[in-house]
């Protein structure tokens, strides 16, 4: 059994699916399988998620799909009402717009509050010394950085500072989500929480 998980970049295609199994699997009888399917970017997928997850769900492998679980940031689309300027508004309407287009019922729309990069924030422990000691105190929330410096660009303006070189969103990120308990950001996390709560209530009733 697997979940078909569609993300939007590198980062996410390397890294997702060992975080998100070290996290669900002990909690399952037997392992769940994840396979990221990467798009080239928010519109690409918002496009094609229709018809590649009809695929993934109508396709051969059907029976084994557990559901097609979609992940976007939240910062970065530019397809929101104009109105929406809370976070929370633009993910509830996004989710309910993309869950609306694809119409099948094993798909699930998710976003990162407000890029993945939170979750890493969850534990500066992580960190170099010297950028963890150079984070503002709003870091204890991770979700609560907000859309004007969110969690990567936060990250690509510290590193340069702080250890004299660029923060590298595909090499550190995978690196970083090697070293993070996923415990520890699903407790920071709610989004995560949501999302991790989701797979594995859809792992636990999954019937062959």
């Amino acid at each position: 059994m697997k979940f078909i998980v569609f993300v939007e970049g590198h980062t996410e295609n390397k890294a997702l699916s060992q975080f998100l199994k070290k996290w669900l699997d002990p909690k399952l009888p037997k392992p769940v399988g994840i396979k990221t399917v990467r798009f080239e970017g928010w519109p690409e997928l918002i496009k094609d998620a229709p018809l590649k997850a009809k695929m993934h769900l109508e396709g051969p492998e059907k029976n084994d799909v557990i559901a097609v679980i979609s992940l976007l940031d939240l910062y970065g689309p530019s397809f929101y009402p104009t109105h929406l300027q809370e976070s929370k508004e633009r993910y509830q309407w996004a989710k309910n717009e993309i869950e609306g287009k694809v119409n099948e019922a094993r798909f699930f729309q998710f976003f990162a509050v407000h890029e993945v990069e939170a979750w890493l924030l969850s534990d500066p422990n992580i960190f170099p010394a010297n950028v963890k000691k150079a984070f503002p105190k709003k870091i204890s929330h991770p979700e609560a950085v907000n859309f004007n410096e969110p969690p990567g660009k936060l990250l690509e303006r510290l590193y340069p500072l702080h250890v004299g070189r660029s923060y590298k969103k595909v090499v550190n990120g995978q690196d970083l989500f090697g070293r993070l308990d996923p415990e520890i950001a699903y407790n920071k996390c709610p989004s995560l929480k949501m999302l991790l709560d989701k797979m594995l209530d859809l792992a636990q009733n999954f019937n062959h």
